[in-house]
């Protein structure tokens, strides 16, 4: 990692890599202001967009597109004009993308996974893990129910953010509280990560980079390195890989329009 201003004297951490995924874009609990931030603050040379970046499904049902969102979209776009390479890869909330798999749009290469080499050797499996959710892949209209129960409980969240920002509090998450409390979605956190953890093996990785379910780690639990780049609904988090190759999870549940000290420390923290 390296540290700068760029020519708004906004101060930047370079990376070799980041990794962001579960924005879902187009939803109400999309915290875009949040992620417009950490975008100011963070470049790197290769950016990867670990699925879910639109949500689909909810713009099917209900348009919400505010100018927030359509600023994410153009900062990421910006980010390829200068040169980073992005590389998209699809989630089942904007699997229309898969329809388009090996294309390029404005500089960002959609693909449906792919081996990712860090500065140290190590190979990373990077996909978003969806195929690897059982509701997903063989029950979906068991998943648009948990959707729309979901989309539930991020409108609360919502409302309660709200407040708290009011408050001059942080970003809290009642849907990653709430889930974390359920002793079924513990099992099911701990069999989706040996899922991927297999995977990676399976493909001669030495690890996977994924998204899907909401929940930032950095860990060898499995018999190989999992990380998990969390979201920007509930967590605000992403993974950023240095020029040492190290894995870091970063947390940014607060505007930083100054040096960005507090992430970094809570960086730091999660270091891997």
């Amino acid at each position: 990692m390296s540290e700068g201003e760029d020519t708004d004297g906004v101060n930047v951490r370079k990376f070799r890599a980041l990794f962001l995924s579960d924005v879902h874009l187009g939803t109400r609990g999309c915290q875009a202001e949040l992620l417009l931030d950490f975008l100011r603050h963070h470049e790197a040379d290769k950016l990867y967009l670990v699925g879910d970046i639109i949500d689909g499904w909810r713009l099917k049902k209900t348009w919400y597109w505010p100018q927030t969102h359509n600023d994410v979209v153009q900062k990421i776009l910006r980010k390829a004009r200068k040169g980073a390479t992005i590389v998209y890869l699809p989630g089942n909330h904007d699997e229309f993308l898969r329809s388009y798999l090996g294309t390029h749009f404005g500089g960002v290469e959609v693909v449906d996974s792919v081996i990712h080499e860090a500065a140290d050797g190590r190979k990373m499996l990077v996909i978003h893990g969806d195929q690897f959710d059982v509701v997903v892949r063989h029950a979906k209209w068991l998943a648009f129910l948990g959707d729309w129960a979901y989309v539930t409980t991020l409108a609360a969240n919502t409302w309660i953010n709200l407040i708290r920002r009011r408050l001059g509090l942080t970003y809290w998450s009642l849907s990653a509280w709430a889930k974390l409390k359920v002793k079924n979605a513990v099992s099911f956190i701990g069999q989706f990560e040996q899922a991927l953890a297999s995977e990676a093996k399976r493909r001669g990785a030495d690890g996977v980079i994924c998204g899907h379910i909401h929940h930032p780690t950095i860990h060898d639990m499995h018999g190989t390195r999992y990380v998990n780049t969390g979201d920007w609904v509930e967590s605000c988090s992403a993974v950023a890989e240095t020029f040492d190759g190290e894995f870091v999870l970063i947390r940014w549940t607060r505007l930083t329009r100054t040096a960005p000290e507090r992430a970094l420390a809570q960086s730091q923290a999660h270091a891997a």
